[in-house]
């Protein structure tokens, strides 16, 4: 029987973990979050291998998928964005991870195909992009793990038009913000410390949508997180 709605195929490029207690060795593991807010919203979500661009084309392996989910993580090598130095909180670094996940961000652009960035997402467009990182926001009395707190969303960006909201409660665990951002990106969302929450491509001609928090974990109760991944998922089915 031939099936007249497919779910669009969503790429997610998977997380390596050291350990995993089901699994008994080192894995390759996506959050369960992640991966129902995907499926709820229409979408067939699909964990990526991270091979080595050099040996594996990105954008072939991309051109069967019809859109892109570039999910949280650890930190980026601060080398990536021209730092000489590494702060002392910088943790779970991975150059694998790294320049998958950077090659993943171009190519993805490139073609214009649909592109939610999730946290270590949105800071992989800033730095495939030319942008660079804080390394370390100040503290655990200025960073933002463990937090949820109010985020001011910029009237007529495609981030106010998925959450049709000027203000969402974002669920937010990170230590790093955006510094310099990045050639052609513009900021979408505050917080009310002033590090940016989201950031967007004006002019870009695919669906792309970059935010610092995490949706995921409040998406099965917030329709305005949950509607991030319907904007990606029909922009997939849409054909980008």
């Amino acid at each position: 029987m031939t099936r007249t709605h497919p779910r669009p195929l969503i790429a997610i490029p998977a997380r390596f973990a050291a350990t995993t207690s089901a699994l008994r060795y080192a894995a390759e593991v996506n959050a369960r979050a992640l991966v129902e807010a995907v499926w709820r919203a229409g979408g067939e979500p699909v964990s990526v291998h991270p091979a080595d661009p050099a040996g594996a084309d990105v954008a072939e392996r991309l051109a069967r998928f019809d859109g892109v989910l570039l999910p949280g993580g650890g930190d980026l090598a601060p080398h990536r964005y021209g730092a000489a130095d590494t702060h002392d909180t910088v943790y779970d670094v991975d150059d694998l991870q790294d320049v998958f996940d950077l090659e993943v961000a171009r190519r993805t652009l490139d073609t214009g195909l649909p592109l939610l960035a999730v946290c270590r997402g949105l800071q992989v467009v800033n730095v495939a992009l030319g942008g660079s990182l804080e390394q370390d926001m100040g503290g655990i009395d200025r960073e933002h793990r463990h937090v949820v707190h109010p985020v001011a969303i910029q009237r007529g960006t495609l981030l106010e038009q998925a959450t049709e909201a000027e203000k969402t409660e974002a669920s937010c665990y990170h230590h790093q913000r955006v510094d310099r951002i990045g050639v052609g990106l513009t900021v979408t969302a505050r917080a009310a410390d002033g590090t940016v929450e989201g950031l967007e491509l004006p002019g870009h001609p695919g669906w792309f949508t970059a935010v610092q928090w995490h949706p995921e974990d409040t998406a099965h109760q917030d329709p305005a997180q949950q509607a991030l991944f319907d904007a990606l998922v029909r922009a997939a089915h849409d054909g980008h």
